[in-house]
């Protein structure tokens, strides 16, 4: 597997493929998956040794005080070979996100232990996370 910083046009099409797979972004469209990636602070993937895209991730930051880690995703047929673990690992490693002082993400329940092996810890039972829709949101 390639490491990867930038995604081509192709290999966005491949992140909106797998985006459809799942069920947390199945309703993104093609061009929110541009939008996305082109406002994320940091991306990160790997492509296989055709330059398909095998594993992305996305943060979003202010270099300081936190990095939220979004879209970790890995192709099936690249599972349970260690791109989640070393897309993490990219991102903690990042240049840009040397001075931050707090990595979050958000996970089912069931992921916590998969994440937990990787330093993340459960914070508390007391936060709620709370969304509003945008204007452009039905």
């Amino acid at each position: 597997m390639t490491p990867i910083q930038a995604l081509t046009p192709r290999q966005i099409e491949e992140l909106h493929r797998l985006y459809r797979q799942q069920w947390w972004t199945r309703d993104r469209t093609l061009e929110e998956t541009r939008s996305l990636v082109a406002h994320s602070d940091i991306v990160a993937g790997y492509a296989d040794a055709a330059g398909h895209l095998a594993a992305f991730a996305r943060v979003l930051s202010d270099f300081t005080i936190k990095a939220l880690i979004f879209d970790l995703i890995v192709a099936e047929p690249y599972r349970n070979q260690g791109l989640g673990k070393a897309l993490i690992q990219a991102i903690l490693d990042h240049p840009a996100l040397s001075r931050v002082r707090h990595f979050e993400l958000y996970c089912l329940p069931e992921m916590a232990p998969y994440y937990e092996t990787m330093g993340f810890e459960k914070q508390n039972d007391t936060l709620v996370l709370m969304r509003r829709n945008g204007s452009s949101s039905s």
